[in-house]
């Protein structure tokens, strides 16, 4: 059985909270350095997957992926 964990997921680029629907209700918070992370709960690794997909599909470039257990 899969268990939900907290993501935090960096980006290069700009994104607004207004994808934050598209993105499964991820936070998504822009930084001053032009680099945007998403964050928050992802059910299993099949909706990491799902998230990952559309960041590919906007062309924008992964700087890294974090994964913590939500207890932390």
């Amino acid at each position: 059985m899969n268990n939900p964990y907290a993501y935090e997921i960096r980006i290069e680029g700009h994104l607004t909270d207004q994808w934050s629907d598209w993105f499964n209700g991820l936070v998504i918070n822009f930084a001053a350095d032009g680099k945007t992370t998403l964050s928050g709960m992802l059910a299993d690794q099949s909706a990491l997957l799902g998230v990952l997909n559309k960041i590919h599909a906007l062309n924008l470039t992964i700087i890294s992926v974090k994964r913590s257990d939500p207890e932390n």
